[in-house]
């Protein structure tokens, strides 16, 4: 539950300020899978809408949608 509650936050941090925190320690992304990596510090964006998906043992799982207003 912590861990859900601390993304949910990490979310509206990014949200709030406009930048995407980046996926630490992917050091050699698999060159077959594009997509757009965020590896090299905190990428500006202009985001509207940001998803926290949180997955737990035994299939606890919960999808939250925040939106800017």
């Amino acid at each position: 539950v912590a861990a859900g509650a601390i993304e949910a936050i990490a979310c509206i941090l990014m949200l709030q300020r406009q930048k995407i925190a980046p996926t630490i320690n992917l050091d050699d992304p698999d060159p077959d899978c594009d997509l757009d990596y965020v590896s090299e510090g905190s990428r500006n964006a202009s985001l509207e809408y940001i998803l926290s998906n949180s997955f737990g043992f035994g299939g606890q799982n919960a999808c939250v949608v925040f939106k800017k207003t």
